[in-house]
């Protein structure tokens, strides 16, 4: 009896948290987008978004063209924030579909090596790029935003 009203309390206490966080989802045919967040270590900012338009930014960039993604966009804060807020560079994504986003792409080992032959300098350099990178998340949102009338 002391377990099932444990179980019983947990599910009833654990359903809000539940809720609360689960962004609505959009039908499996429309535009899904994702925010990615990067804290870089202080002092490398711009070392790391070298590393990332040279060896990222242009992997996005052939996603986009191939149709995976609709749009990409990196961004940075006008104005400085506490330390335990701090992001550096946003990198906005919309996907095509929530399938899309949410599946690896199986042609990416294709492109990176067609797009840097060499491997040993692309490696090198992706490996300095999250040496320098202190946290990363992402984000998936949702636009709730009502239609005008």
């Amino acid at each position: 009896m002391k377990l099932l009203t444990f179980v019983l309390l947990l599910a009833i206490g654990t359903r809000p948290l539940l809720a609360q966080g689960a962004p609505p989802q959009s039908a499996p045919d429309q535009p899904y987008t994702m925010e990615y967040y990067y804290k870089v270590q202080w002092g490398h900012q711009q070392e790391f978004k070298q590393l990332f338009l040279k060896n990222h930014y242009p992997l996005l960039r052939k996603m986009v063209d191939s149709g995976r993604m609709l749009s990409v966009k990196i961004e940075t804060p006008a104005n400085h924030m506490t330390e335990d807020a701090r992001w550096d560079y946003r990198v906005t994504i919309r996907f095509k579909n929530s399938t899309l986003a949410t599946t690896a792409n199986p042609d990416e080992e294709r492109l990176i090596k067609q797009l840097w032959p060499d491997q040993t300098t692309y490696q090198r350099e992706e490996q300095r790029r999250f040496e320098i990178l202190l946290a990363h998340w992402d984000l998936p949102v949702t636009d709730i935003t009502p239609l005008q009338p």
